[in-house]
């Protein structure tokens, strides 16, 4: 009964005639951008947080707006997968594999539908599970001491590299850059300045707004610069304006498990919307392709991994909100957000904040209802905008980028620190290395260092503590598990690679 009355309180707060207007910019918005080719959740939520900034929106408007972005870029990465065969996203990869050869047979109306369905379904699952589990991890999380939150991030840390490459060296050297980036401002034990160069502007460390900023959006603009706009191929016309409700039938099922795997797999942290779509295909394939049907345009090959990965960008939000700790790239940008607005998430969020937490919370019914009702009527506009030149898209990236970040300080400083970034950024795109560990290490570097800090602070020094709280063996446990998982996996790959 608690739980319906939070629930009720977050609908009286997302139903407001601002929040409501924030959501359905949101969503649309974020099909925009989840349609665009190489942009992501990742980047449309970096590229717009000064937005929520330079509108002076409250903490609460300001999730709302992001948070519905988020799903709505998850829900547009399959527009360029389908009709061009290219990825709006990283986990928008697996829907390429039986989208694009169903809209190649006539059937991307079909196939466009089943997705939009299917990304309704796994989005709907996980903000059920978030208003069951969020709550209940909450309660669960008060018993956290700083061991065991110094073991969370180190899980964070290990198990990200599941999802932004195959390369564990790669992964490892921007995780610890980005630990060495969070070093820079006064040490938070003895006051002493380090790596600050003298500057005063860096007493306070980077800015993660900033530096999210500049890695992301400044970056893409430089790599625009370099390489020319490519063209994505021929536009396949849509024919059928609706899906045939035989075809939605088939992948209900589908759609289900995958709703199920993707959320477990956004719970944990580091894992993400990538794993939930590759584990809800592969999952489907082989409980379901009994004719060898997959990857030739098998409905149900759009279902899976669309449910998944729209299932796991939700269940992303349970870590991030209750421990402070990122299920996602994604959620790691929105982090940074909560924190740059002295929001700190963890276990007494729910206590602190429970107008912010559970308008969010009822924001997302409201946004998955929209996004269905956006995504499939609108399809033949979502797909005129990949024909848009980068060249008209870019200034206004570079416009809302500057704007925004001088904003929230009107200091020159911050604009160079962000231009830096940006530079940074280029350069580790160019060395094919994730910027998303280094996202992480920005922003948990500080709170493990505290909490290992306090943790040998309570001992005496003595490293044992870090491992004797029972709650922190199981977290390094399923760390183990998660990496010994992921090694596998990538074996696998590697093998499937050879063959081919």
């Amino acid at each position: 009964m608690e739980l319906l009355d939070a629930l009720g309180a977050g609908f009286s707060v997302a139903l407001t005639p601002t929040n409501l207007l924030l959501a359905f910019f949101g969503c649309f918005v974020g099909t925009l951008i989840g349609a665009l080719p190489g942009l992501g959740p990742v980047n449309g939520v970096a590229i717009l947080i000064p937005l929520a900034f330079a509108m002076k929106l409250e903490p609460a408007s300001a999730l709302i707006m992001l948070s519905c972005i988020y799903y709505g870029c998850m829900y547009g990465g399959r527009i360029s997968s389908i009709m061009l065969n290219i990825p709006g996203d990283e986990p928008a990869i697996m829907t390429t594999l039986d989208g694009y050869p169903m809209a190649k047979a006539g059937k991307a109306a079909e196939a466009l539908g089943i997705s939009a369905v299917a990304s309704f379904i796994g989005a709907t699952a996980a903000t059920i599970g978030l208003t069951l589990f969020a709550p209940l991890l909450a309660q669960a999380a008060i018993h956290f001491g700083p061991s065991d939150y110094f073991a969370l991030y180190v899980m964070a840390f290990a198990t990200i590299g599941g999802v932004v490459g195959v390369n564990p060296a790669k992964t490892l050297l921007a995780a610890f850059l980005g630990l060495m980036l969070a070093t820079v401002g006064l040490d938070p034990g003895t006051g002493t300045a380090r790596y600050t160069f003298g500057s005063f502007n860096l007493y306070d460390g980077f800015d993660p707004i900033v530096s999210i900023v500049g890695l992301f959006a400044i970056s893409e603009v430089l790599v625009y610069f370099e390489t020319a706009a490519r063209s994505g191929g021929d536009r396949i016309p849509l024919g059928r304006a609706l899906p045939r409700l035989s075809e939605i039938t088939k992948g209900l099922t589908a759609s289900l498990r995958g709703s199920v795997i993707g959320f477990i797999c956004g719970v944990l942290p580091g894992a993400g919307a990538s794993l939930g779509a590759f584990v809800s295909y592969t999952t489907e394939k082989q409980f379901s392709d009994k004719d060898g049907t997959f990857g030739k345009g098998d409905p149900r090959g759009i279902a899976a991994p669309e449910a998944g990965n729209n299932a796991a960008s939700g269940g992303a939000l349970i870590p991030m909100l209750t421990l402070g700790v990122p299920g996602s790239g994604t959620t790691a940008v929105m982090l940074a957000l909560l924190i740059s607005l002295n929001i700190q998430p963890g276990p007494l969020l729910f206590e602190r904040e429970p107008d912010m937490v559970w308008g969010l919370i009822a924001s997302l019914y409201i946004a998955n209802f929209v996004l269905l009702i956006l995504n499939i009527p609108m399809v033949g506009l979502f797909t005129r905008l990949l024909s848009l030149p980068q060249w008209l898209l870019m200034p206004f990236v570079v416009m809302v980028s500057f704007i925004g970040i001088y904003s929230i300080s009107h200091s020159t400083f911050d604009l160079m620190v962000m231009i830096g970034f940006g530079v940074l950024g280029y350069l580790l795109r160019k060395l094919d290395i994730s910027l998303v560990p280094v996202v992480l290490g920005l922003l948990l570097g500080a709170d493990m260092e505290n909490n290992l800090r306090r943790a040998l602070s309570i001992s005496g020094g003595d490293f044992a503590v870090l491992f004797e709280s029972p709650i922190a063996l199981t977290i390094y446990a399923i760390t183990i598990l998660m990496l010994m998982l992921a090694f596998r996996m990538a074996r696998k790959g590697a093998q499937t690679r050879g063959r081919d």
